[in-house]
């Protein structure tokens, strides 16, 4: 309980937030309480992570535990966790800084959904502060996205989604789509489409 930073991938991963505005079907969360962090490459000697929050943290109580650490053995900062981590932008600006400041790469792995979660345009400031913004597309149009994501903002959302990824490139952003390749082949292809039209890169992921 309460882990706010976790190793995987040759990664510092940030654990946020347990709130997201999705309730997609594939999600490690749905099937998992506690994630085996050996399956996902930890460093030896590093294992399970317990996502769940009870309590939300605060800058310090994740920059107490960054200071402890070797930076010298990660590639990135990746925000991600069991929750969308954009719901807390303002964190993650300041602990973008605080890796920057400390010659580490940023990552966001989001839903897309942050303006609208928050009620206002994150994404000029996630293009300057983010180095990889990772935008699960998992959809290519909004009735697969609903039946997939089950988002809060139902059939809006994959729209919401792809508008902000779009924003996120014209503001100068590193904008990558994400898929699971648990989706029909023909989705596959429409998804690079998508990518290509916006300016983003196209990543497909294995169904965890």
């Amino acid at each position: 309980m309460n882990t706010y930073v976790y190793t995987i991938y040759g990664n510092i991963y940030i654990n946020l937030t347990n709130y997201c505005s999705n309730a997609c079907e594939f999600c490690l969360r749905n099937h998992e309480s506690v994630m085996d962090g050996r399956e996902f490459g930890s460093h030896k000697g590093e294992g399970d992570y317990d996502l769940w929050l009870d309590r939300e943290p605060s800058y310090t109580d994740v920059t107490e535990i960054l200071d402890k650490m070797d930076f010298s053995r990660y590639k990135e900062m990746v925000f991600c966790g069991y929750g969308e981590p954009s719901a807390r932008f303002d964190l993650v600006e300041m602990l973008a800084g605080y890796a920057h400041d400390r010659g580490i790469k940023t990552r966001i792995n989001t839903n897309g959904q942050g303006s609208a979660i928050l009620g206002k345009d994150i994404a000029p400031r996630m293009a300057k502060c983010i180095d990889t913004i990772n935008v699960s597309l998992n959809a290519t149009d909004p009735e697969s996205y609903d039946k997939l994501c089950h988002s809060r903002f139902g059939l809006k959302a994959f729209d919401i989604m792809l508008d902000f990824a779009k924003e996120c490139v014209r503001c100068g952003g590193n904008v990558v789509l994400s898929i699971v390749d648990c989706v029909p082949p023909e989705q596959l292809q429409r998804a690079a489409e998508i990518a290509r039209g916006i300016g983003a890169k196209l990543r497909v992921r294995k169904l965890i």
